[in-house]
């Protein structure tokens, strides 16, 4: 039996699932794959927890050089979403063990949600909301909105979230959109309609800068005091990728003193947040706890996704989102992955 074992926060503490459908029936319907979870919950995995699992579906713990240092017996780890940085890949990837996310199945909750908050951040809609539950309504003249129309969106990385966000929008009048993304070829943002340019370009130019990159080296405080400083006065900041992208300490002072709009925070440098965030203070933020786009629908299709790269695997495929493919020209892999999967 190939074991597939989940990590223990998708239940409760009565071991009840958190979740409507996690989109692993494909798994569960096949006789020579048994789906097993952790009994306990551990911000990191630790070895004995993967002793008897070829593969773990990972929610939120991290995978740490530690985490692999005795991993014979596994093959592959899922993440639960495309965001990567609580995974240790290069020790992964020495340790013979595969890592895959979900790429794409996260696209349209995210570009949604994405759209939502761009229509309430500048319509404040937050604002207007505690007018009528404070009884403030005569006050509604001093918080008038603006329109997406004739706005400029500018995109931090545009990968398949990035181009939902634009399909999406692709009808509400917007004017071209923006990108900073060293990877993206001009030839194909050309095909998408999005104009590469500078990152100091894109934020001086942008209505609503959005960010859609993974947190690395490269990218940890990318948007700081300075590049702050460059935003319209009347421009928002949304970030539904990875906190320390932003250095929140500038986020924040420019917030406070409004030189720019506002912004919409779904992701924190520190996580999880557990006592009031100082941002809650300030009527131009709208705040969410790294779930903005979780929906029914999104959980289901992460785990369909996941499911099919661990299937792919069983069937000796290469995996959909797999991050280390040199492995599969790796003989130490190659041998493992024929004893593993019969």
């Amino acid at each position: 039996m190939f074991q597939v074992t989940l990590t223990a926060d998708f239940y409760d503490a009565n071991g009840n699932p958190k979740y409507a459908d996690l989109g692993l029936d494909s798994l569960k319907n096949r006789s020579n794959i048994q789906v097993n979870s952790f009994s306990e919950h551990r911000k990191e995995i630790t070895p004995d927890q993967i002793a008897a699992s070829n593969a773990l579906l990972v929610l939120t713990p991290s995978v740490t050089r530690q985490t692999v240092s005795s991993a014979d017996n596994l093959l592959a780890i899922a993440r639960f979403g495309v965001g990567y940085d609580s995974v240790d890949v290069p020790a992964c990837t020495a340790a013979n063990v595969a890592v895959c996310i979900t790429t794409g199945a996260v696209d349209r909750p995210v570009a949604e949600a994405v759209v939502g908050w761009m229509i309430s951040l500048s319509h404040n809609v937050l604002i207007k909301d505690r007018l009528v539950r404070q009884g403030l309504w005569d006050q509604r003249s001093n918080h008038m909105g603006s329109e997406l129309r004739n706005r400029t969106l500018g995109l931090i990385g545009a990968g398949g979230i990035a181009r939902k966000l634009v399909s999406l929008l692709s009808n509400w009048d917007m004017n071209p959109p923006l990108a900073f993304d060293p990877f993206l070829k001009p030839e194909t943002a050309k095909q998408l309609g999005i104009e590469l340019v500078p990152l100091d370009t894109l934020l001086s130019q942008s209505d609503f800068v959005s960010i859609h990159c993974p947190l690395t080296d490269q990218t940890r405080n990318l948007i700081g005091p300075r590049e702050l400083s460059l935003m319209k006065p009347t421009a928002y900041l949304i970030n539904s990728a990875r906190g320390g992208i932003i250095h929140e300490d500038s986020l924040y002072t420019a917030l406070k003193e409004k030189r720019i709009a506002g912004a919409a925070l779904d992701c924190f440098t520190t996580e999880p947040v557990t006592t009031p965030s100082r941002f809650a203070d300030l009527e131009n933020v709208l705040l969410a706890p790294h779930s903005i786009a979780w929906t029914n629908e999104l959980f289901r299709d992460i785990g369909r996704t996941a499911s099919q790269s661990l299937l792919d695997l069983t069937q000796h495929k290469p995996p959909h989102g797999l991050l280390n493919p040199e492995l599969l020209s790796s003989p130490a892999f190659q041998e493992k992955w024929k004893r593993l999967c019969l």
